[in-house]
């Protein structure tokens, strides 16, 4: 029951810390925070708002594991490998989208910090097991950070999609740890829920129209916070029960990931078509053409929490029925998958971009 009442208060630390501390920003950022006023290339709004609500998000980060060596005085969190490679990855991954948002740094660069992130965490041991080799391993985890913290760097061009996007995904995360006890450490489902209730309290400064953005500080810290809790409690569901196919991981991970997944994956196929690169902004991603579609911005909102909540009911359904109805369901799984990359693809093709 103790353990209940922390779940609880590190929730509503996420949420209260997030709640002030964006607000606080808010007032106090008439010009700091604000940059590319002119440049609306990128971002979808052509208006002025402060790109800080990522710093709100990375001190709740900070909040929790502060509560936590409070509560639990005996425990040294950083003598645990796993522990510190993690926080000084989603650290890096921080400072590198502060960086960014204040002096627009090389692709270059970003690309060698977060494969830095990725060997962090993969060092620490928190790896993507399908092999027997360990480089292998090494790789896709690798790159499964990498692709994460750049597809949800991607998805955050509209108020609020990279917000709820992230929401759903670690929420999934967070219900498959409480179901299947992947990790029995406290301590991740702690910060997990704190980052939950981060992304609430932000989205209340994010909802659309948006007071507050994001910022690259936000979108890279959480795209590497979804890479490693998904890493942990997705792929990581075969640790303990090594019984369920390494297929049926897959699919949910895909399904976990869907609007992430189609939204870059329709940008790249469309980028390769016309030739151009797939790895610098533009007004071309799903979200947009859902407008050019005709659908105004809370709309599209709307619409990618309608597929986010629907992503994280089937992969919860799909894990808890009886095996007898695994074909089923996964029929069910590809289903959705090929539906919600029809609405959104064809939108890409039928509405050109204006």
């Amino acid at each position: 029951m103790e353990k209940s009442y922390y779940f609880i208060l590190f929730f509503i630390l996420g949420v209260l810390s997030s709640l002030v501390i964006n607000k606080l920003i808010l007032n106090f950022s008439e010009s700091l925070g604000i940059r590319n006023k002119n440049d609306v290339m990128i971002r979808w709004s052509n208006s002025s708002r402060p790109s800080l609500g990522g710093i709100a998000i990375f001190i709740s980060f900070l909040s929790a594991i502060i509560a936590y060596l409070i509560f639990t005085p005996t425990l040294n969190l950083f003598s645990q490998k796993e522990f510190v490679c993690f926080f000084v990855s989603a650290t890096l991954g921080f400072l590198m989208g502060l960086a960014d948002d204040a002096y627009n740094t090389q692709p270059i660069l970003k690309l060698l910090i977060q494969i830095a992130c990725g060997l962090l965490i993969s060092y620490g041991g928190t790896t993507i097991n399908v092999s027997n080799f360990d480089e292998v391993n090494t790789f896709l985890t690798v790159f499964w950070v990498v692709v994460l913290m750049n597809s949800l760097n991607m998805l955050d061009n509209m108020d609020g999609i990279t917000t709820t996007a992230a929401l759903f995904i670690l929420s999934t995360c967070f219900i498959f740890n409480l179901l299947f006890q992947v990790e029995t450490n406290p301590v991740w489902n702690l910060i997990l829920l704190t980052c939950i209730g981060s992304l609430i309290g932000f989205l209340c400064f994010n909802f659309p129209p948006a007071k507050m953005f994001m910022g690259d500080s936000g979108s890279q810290f959480i795209g590497l916070i979804c890479a490693f809790f998904s890493i942990k409690f997705l792929w990581g569901v075969q640790s303990v029960s090594p019984e369920i196919p390494l297929w049926v991981v897959v699919i949910t991970v895909m399904v976990c990931f869907t609007s992430p997944f189609i939204d870059t994956l329709s940008v790249i196929i469309n980028r390769l078509r016309k030739k151009t690169s797939p790895f610098i902004g533009g007004k071309d991603h799903t979200t947009h053409h859902l407008v050019y579609a005709g659908y105004n911005e809370r709309s599209v909102f709307l619409i990618f929490v309608l597929i986010g909540f629907i992503s994280m009911l089937l992969c919860v359904f799909y894990f808890i029925i009886p095996q007898k109805f695994v074909p089923w369901s996964t029929t069910l799984m590809l289903i959705w998958l090929v539906l919600a990359f029809y609405f959104l693809y064809q939108k890409t093709i039928k509405y050109a971009q204006k």
